[in-house]
């Protein structure tokens, strides 16, 4: 791991890593954010995941974040969206391909070699995250954006060992019925309706039959987001908690559209709802 950048924001210390990832086979950019106070405790640590076309960059310089994560003491990582490099294989567009890993594992030529972001996320860095820096591995949330909602949910459905509470922005909950989601499962790990169910947080949480006693998960939807009823429809992941009796509050916010002016004017709430559960 090799320290690029650093420097004092809000109350702690924003850094800026570059890792050579054996997952993805090239160097990986993350940033870290950690609170001033630490008091060498263990802190309780969010993971974000970014959307579509960003970088581990977006979060930091948009969401205005670091001020309460400083007050309410909080560690928070933000990685990269896909591998980079001469040598990744791409395609033209934006959905697919270089700023747009969709946090899976690839099965399918030529992405399997690099794009394996569910791994990298899962193990790789979480495991260098807890190696280098003050986290309770007992208290570990996730959230996303976009794209990086639907990796925060997924994330979060199949690794509960690891992560203890979840909220998204806009997230696409279920990308096996919506052009984004069946362009890049379809690519990066075949047509099998089995193995895209693995990535899909409706068939994901609908699998586990009864989810009464698990913590809250928070949505934030824009309603005047162009995506929310062609790629997004949170009301299918609405109606799948309801059938597992999954604690779920979903917000519809009047008059917000699908950029990061909404995730800054909610970003506090997300911080508060898992700094509640995370203790």
């Amino acid at each position: 791991m090799e320290l690029q950048s650093s420097h004092k924001c809000f109350g702690g210390t924003l850094s800026y890593y570059s890792h050579k990832a054996t997952s993805t086979r090239c160097d990986m950019n993350f940033s870290v954010f950690v609170p001033a106070w630490t008091n060498d405790r263990k802190r309780p640590t969010l993971y974000y995941l970014a959307g579509l076309t960003c970088t581990e960059d977006n979060f930091t310089t948009k969401a205005g974040a670091y001020q309460k994560a400083a007050e309410l003491g909080m560690i928070i990582v933000a990685p990269d969206t896909s591998p980079r490099g001469d040598h990744v294989p791409d395609e033209e567009g934006w959905d697919f391909g270089k700023g747009a890993g969709f946090y899976v594992d690839a099965t399918e030529e030529p992405w399997s070699e690099h794009y394996n972001m569910y791994s990298y996320i899962t193990d790789e860095l979480y495991k260098l995250v807890l190696d280098n820096f003050p986290v309770d591995k007992d208290r570990i949330g996730i959230f996303g954006h976009s794209m990086g909602g639907h990796g925060a949910l997924t994330i979060y459905l199949k690794n509960k060992d690891k992560y203890k509470s979840v909220s998204a922005f806009a997230p696409i909950v279920n990308p096996m019925s919506c052009p984004w989601g069946q362009k890049a499962l379809g690519k990066y790990i075949g047509d099998t309706a089995e193995a895209q169910a693995n990535y899909d947080a409706c068939a994901l949480l609908r699998a586990s039959e009864d989810a009464s006693e698990e913590p809250e998960i928070l949505i934030d939807q824009g309603l005047g987001d162009p995506f929310l009823e062609s790629q997004l429809m949170p009301e299918r992941f609405e109606e799948v908690c309801k059938d597992v009796n999954q604690k779920l509050t979903l917000r519809r916010q009047d008059g917000y559209d699908h950029g990061y002016f909404f995730i800054a004017t909610f970003v506090d709430d997300h911080l508060i709802h898992h700094r509640r559960i995370l203790g």
